[in-house]
């Protein structure tokens, strides 16, 4: 009887240390649990600042950025700045500042991968710009935005449709004369003008990523401001850091997309084809 009680108890002492075991196993290998919130940043130096194909900064470099923080339930908000040119931003700080926020959801799977919504709105901020009526006139006319969005992700593609609550970045019957770079006609609102963003990844091992963009602005009663731009890059991460060579361009009409100086004179194509180098860091 004893040594049959000792036989049960070595047993009983051996399972209970197996489950243990299991059981200190299991937990170091469950997934960790998604933060209830999470704040993030970045920080990076652009040899030039293009938005929608479009040099901001007349085609000089640009420091930009900004805070994001999101919440476990999907909703996130943040804020973003970056310097811009006095040449294209008239009156003001140079400096543009975006303040968005937005939702984004898991709307199931499509053939094994995650289908990701976002649901947002985002607002274009020049403080203290200006248009100016005529070089060195200013108007009473700003230059914010603001557009509401619908994206989506799969996997390595993405896309975006950006739709204009206000009147884009000014333009309406009062300003068309004097926004761009040639006078417009005054043909009303520009509210509902829409920019779609297509982008896919390329994962080419070793790190590196080939980036590829294609994007349409439709601009809403001014058909000559409308355009396609497009962009290809490549990118890798180097001791922290985020390394970017990008080639971007588009086919926007340069008798419109032009930008002098504060005299209005000198004026660069600031929609042309040119190389966009970059270094980031996220934390």
């Amino acid at each position: 009887m004893k040594n049959k009680s000792l036989s049960l108890n070595a047993l009983f002492a051996l399972a209970t240390l197996t489950l243990l075991n299991a059981t200190a196993s299991a937990q170091a290998t469950a997934p960790a649990a998604t933060p209830e919130h999470t704040l993030s940043g970045n920080l990076s130096l652009n040899s030039d600042y293009r938005f929608r194909g479009i040099s901001q900064s007349w085609m000089l470099p640009a420091v930009q950025g900004g805070f994001d923080y999101a919440h476990s339930s999907g909703a996130y908000a943040g804020v973003w700045a970056s310097n811009v040119s006095g040449n294209s931003y008239n009156n003001g700080a140079g400096m543009e500042t975006d303040v968005y926020g937005g939702f984004k959801f898991n709307a199931g799977q499509v053939a094994g991968q995650d289908l990701t919504l976002d649901l947002g709105a985002l607002a274009y901020v020049y403080p203290g710009a200006r248009l100016n009526s005529a070089p060195g006139v200013a108007s009473d006319k700003k230059y914010d935005n603001l557009d509401l969005y619908l994206g989506l992700s799969y996997g390595a593609f993405s896309a975006k449709l950006s739709v204009a609550a206000t009147d884009y970045f000014g333009l309406n019957s009062d300003t068309a004369g004097y926004a761009y770079f040639s006078s417009l006609g005054a043909n009303g609102s520009s509210k509902g003008s829409a920019y779609l963003d297509l982008n896919y990844n390329f994962d080419l091992g070793q790190g590196v990523t080939l980036g590829t963009h294609v994007g349409y602005l439709k601009v809403r009663n001014y058909g000559d401001l409308s355009y396609t731009d497009a962009k290809v890059s490549i990118a890798k991460e180097i001791l922290g850091l985020n390394w970017t060579a990008a080639v971007v361009g588009t086919n926007a009409k340069k008798e419109f997309y032009q930008v002098g100086n504060a005299a209005g004179q000198d004026a660069k194509r600031v929609g042309g084809t040119g190389l966009v180098l970059s270094v980031a860091k996220a934390f």
